[in-house]
């Protein structure tokens, strides 16, 4: 183990942190929660539903049996 850095082998192996770290590491997790809880609250655009839409009518028609390309 490296006795000035407290690391073990090679890079990004450290283990622990520091309190500015650990409390870096945090802000961070916090900040992507806001985030996260900001974007659930916005309605889904109009496009993104009519793409879906579109894409049940395609999934539905190819289950539809069909005998030489002729739906039954």
């Amino acid at each position: 183990m490296d006795e000035e850095t407290g690391k073990h082998g090679g890079v990004g192996q450290q283990r622990g942190g520091t309190a500015e770290t650990l409390e870096i590491g945090g802000s961070i997790g916090t900040s992507l929660k806001a985030l996260y809880r900001s974007l659930e609250q916005e309605p889904v655009p109009e496009l993104f539903l009519n793409l879906l839409e579109k894409l049940d009518e395609a999934e539905a028609a190819a289950k539809v049996p069909s005998k030489g390309g002729v739906p039954l």
